[in-house]
């Protein structure tokens, strides 16, 4: 074994201009042999976690870094004897190992990338932002519900194309190499609606990344959080002191924590609140636990509270808004990208399901389950928490009545639900025991008034009163 046959693998950049990661676990030790496309380590950033694949062949000889320290994107985090794999010997860079493929313009400059597979170009090669990058799609409360059947992934958001040669006319299935469409898979990139520009309407990972960076570019209503500033390289994940314990603050806990932070200084909170009789829904929960449409799925309150709050958005669509500063415009989305706050091991997230408005109760369902088991299980990704509208956060299961939501960046209204509890409630002129939540909506006060916050925290609540206006408002 020579020097010249090892290659270094970096610490490609996981995420939108993100400038480390912590490795969570790694996959393989000194001495195994590893396979191009092969996950070796599993690493965390501000935004989720994500496994990282080899670009070659070969074995391993050293792991620069043990599990639980923070690296630098562009750091070399292992070594690999590729004297016996496949790469070419006259490649002496990893970098190499995609560029035979993908010929790499004069004067252009290499960079480490998402995800494994060889390189992107510089960052003169990308499309120019349009606006301020927004901080992690993040919400103010906790909550896990108790979702967890198994269903298909939400869709996708459909991200606009970069600028390059058109695919081939009649093409049954986007040109692209194993590598990529990883790539495009684990950033929840649509490969059709990607604009090739590779050789022969080949899409390249420089047109996955743009795409990517021209869907994450777009106006969003408050400034950027400022970027997470670069941990100790081995920093703990806590430690004691004689009478305290101090946990570091990283990964998604500090965007988390910015996010907020940009949120309650950027945008004029105003919080409403309403208690309401959700007996009849309780009962429609159990109905439709039994009805062959849900077989397989998982159907609690939250499923009903969501599309209670979708029909109140399409009775007032002006509530499905952002705030643009730049320009000085509300911008009123006709989708709506409904966000559930999830807390996890690593902190609190906000995955969302993409048009959520066009879904029958049963595909929300399947979303809804499915959003929350891939959250559990820490595999959310980026794609994922980005372009959500607005969100709802369960307090509830903790058995918490109600509490005042700090706003999701980008959106203009968050509701928050409370524990559902069976509490004396004036029914038909009697008092008599009856199944009693509170519910708060918190709403951007510079493109939402009283008049239309009230109007939908009103509209949910007499959905879920009378949960047969599901059909009569719908």
């Amino acid at each position: 074994m020579t020097e010249a046959s090892v290659r270094e693998f970096k610490m490609p950049d996981v995420g939108e201009g993100l400038t480390e990661a912590e490795i969570l676990k790694w996959y393989v030790q000194p001495g195994d042999t590893v396979t191009d496309g092969q996950v070796v380590c599993e690493v965390e950033t501000a935004k989720a976690a994500v496994e990282l694949p080899i670009p070659y062949d070969g074995v391993v000889r050293e792991l620069h870094f043990p599990e639980g320290t923070t690296v630098d994107v562009g750091t070399s985090i292992i070594a690999v004897d590729v004297s016996g794999g496949a790469a070419p010997a006259a490649q002496p860079e990893p970098e190499a190992a995609e560029a035979a493929a993908e010929p790499k313009p004069e004067g252009s400059g290499r960079q480490p990338v998402l995800v494994g597979y060889g390189v992107a170009t510089s960052s003169t090669r990308r499309r120019p932002r349009k606006g301020p990058e927004v901080p992690l799609q993040q919400a103010s409360s906790a909550i896990q519900t108790e979702l967890n059947g198994h269903a298909p992934a939400a869709p996708a958001a459909t991200v606009p194309a970069p600028a390059g040669v058109p695919a081939p006319a009649g093409a049954d299935r986007p040109l692209a190499k194993p590598p990529v469409r990883k790539l495009a898979k684990d950033l929840g990139v649509d490969l059709t609606t990607v604009v090739p520009t590779g050789p022969d309407g080949i899409i390249t990972r420089e047109d996955v990344h743009a795409a990517v960076a021209a869907a994450t570019a777009a106006p969003q209503a408050t400034e950027a959080a400022p970027a997470p500033t670069p941990a100790p390289v081995a920093a703990p994940a806590s430690y004691d002191t004689a009478r305290e314990t101090r946990v570091p603050v990283k990964g998604v806990r500090k965007a988390t924590a910015a996010a907020m932070v940009g949120s309650a200084f950027t945008a004029p909170h105003v919080t409403e609140f309403v208690t309401v009789d959700v007996t009849r829904t309780m009962k429609l929960v159990e109905e439709l636990k039994q009805d062959k449409e849900f077989a397989g799925l998982r159907v609690n309150p939250l499923l009903l509270i969501a599309k209670a709050l979708l029909v109140a958005i399409k009775r007032n669509p002006e509530i499905n808004a952002s705030w643009d500063e730049a320009a000085q415009e509300i911008v009123v989305k006709h989708y709506v990208n409904l966000g559930i706050a999830a807390a996890t091991p690593r902190g609190l997230i906000v995955p969302n399901i993409k048009d959520a408005h066009a879904k029958t109760l049963p595909q929300l369902a399947e979303s809804l389950g499915e959003l929350v088991a891939t959250a559990r299980e820490g595999r959310t990704s980026p794609a994922a928490m980005q372009g959500g509208t607005v969100t709802i956060t369960n307090v509830g299961v903790f058995g918490v009545d109600t509490g005042t939501p700090i706003l999701n960046p980008g959106e203009s209204a968050i509701l928050a639900v409370g524990a559902i509890k069976l509490q004396p409630w004036v029914h038909k002129g009697k008092v008599k025991p009856r199944q009693v939540t509170t519910l708060a909506l918190s709403f951007d006060h510079r493109l939402v008034d009283g008049e239309l916050g009230s109007k939908v925290l009103a509209d949910v609540a007499a959905v879920l009163e009378q949960p047969k206006r599901l059909i009569t408002w719908a």
